[in-house]
């Protein structure tokens, strides 16, 4: 049997003093009004099960107000054993702290026992706001599926602030600055590698689901870098040409106290129709793109781990008609176990409704 979550438990997280859900193994519904808590609980499962939260919260802001400590528990079923997640969080001194099995463990510990993949509004704004929202979704996914890759963009993301930090000197050493051009094209070179495999398998999901929202229409999604086409390129190649787009730059980078070329400052694109979505799209096609990517997220977990993840919808139901509606939830089915928040449930058909596990949240 596949890995699920069985059970959540909370206590003085967030709104909550104490709750206990126990979602079905296929869809669990969460329906109340706006402001009970629902997006809270879809948070506490993504830290659970993907190490971070699409929030960002400081630990002061996990714990309720008036209580000193939080904490989260998250018991896993399936693959013959039983994993519990705890999460404890601190407010004085801000900490927050995960357990796997009753031993400690670092966030990465947690990722990719049973990952997760959220999808919710502010997801909808992702083709048409700036290049760094889509950079970090696709290595947000990277980092839940495999700890190199982890590794690999807290390595780039460090190189990166500690060489700009030498760029800002008004006379910074030249021999360092070669040596963390070195450092950093290596880490850049070995970032893009991982980027780029992972977004073609990403892409070639996202054109088979998209055709199916919108069948008279093609898709294709294409990276961008600073340094042009990085197809095909392996690793060496693509460090030499991060040092050579380094010395071409040297005189912006001083000047702008920055660093201009390499992965963060990357692009990507998806063209429907060969048009740039972002630019020509229509409202609905950029959120069948976003859609598509979703459930493209949710066939290459299964492509590489070998398991569906758990399927978070928080308050999308709404913000989508009718047919994306209907195509979400199809999708999921009864392979992917999902749970799905909404303040309606005339959004869901009477048969989804009937297979679904309804929990009222906030007393409705």
């Amino acid at each position: 049997m596949a890995i699920r979550l069985v059970q959540l438990r909370l206590r003085d997280f967030r709104s909550y003093y104490a709750y206990e859900l126990d979602p079905s193994a296929g869809t669990t519904v969460l329906v109340g009004r706006n402001a009970v808590g629902k997006t809270n609980l879809v948070e506490a499962l993504q830290l659970v099960t993907a190490g971070q939260s699409f929030r960002r919260p400081a630990p002061r802001e996990l714990v309720r107000e008036g209580a000193d400590a939080a904490h989260v528990a998250a018991r896993l079923e399936g693959e013959d054993r039983v994993i519990d997640i705890n999460l404890d969080v601190t407010a004085q001194p801000a900490k927050r702290s995960f357990r796997k099995n009753g031993k400690g463990c670092p966030a990465a510990g947690v990722r990719g026992i049973l990952p997760s993949v959220l999808f919710c509004p502010d997801h909808l704004d992702m083709v048409k706001r700036s290049a760094s929202v889509r950079r970090s979704a696709l290595d947000d996914f990277g980092m839940q599926l495999n700890e190199q890759y982890a590794q690999l963009v807290g390595l780039y993301e460090r190189s990166v602030e500690q060489r700009n930090a030498l760029l800002k000197e008004p006379f910074p050493d030249q021999g360092l600055l070669a040596a963390w051009d070195e450092g950093l094209a290596q880490a850049g070179a070995a970032l893009l590698v991982h980027r780029t495999a992972l977004l073609d398998r990403l892409s070639r999901h996202m054109e088979e689901v998209y055709a199916l929202l919108a069948p008279h229409e093609r898709i294709r999604v294409s990276y961008q870098a600073t340094i042009g086409d990085v197809a095909g390129c392996g690793r060496d190649e693509l460090s030499d040409r991060l040092l050579a787009a380094f010395d071409k730059r040297r005189a912006d980078e001083l000047r702008r106290g920055m660093t201009l070329v390499g992965p963060h400052r990357d692009e990507i694109v998806f063209a429907i129709d060969g048009r740039d979505a972002r630019t020509y799209g229509s409202q609905g096609q950029q959120r069948s793109v976003v859609l598509a990517w979703k459930m493209a997220e949710v066939r290459v977990t299964h492509d590489i781990l070998g398991r569906y993840p758990l399927l978070l919808l928080d308050d999308v139901m709404s913000e989508l008609d009718e047919t994306r509606r209907a195509a979400i939830m199809s999708f999921a089915g009864d392979e992917v176990q999902t749970v799905v928040t909404t303040t309606n449930l005339g959004y869901f058909s009477p048969d989804m409704l009937g297979r679904a596990k309804v929990v009222r949240i906030g007393g409705d």
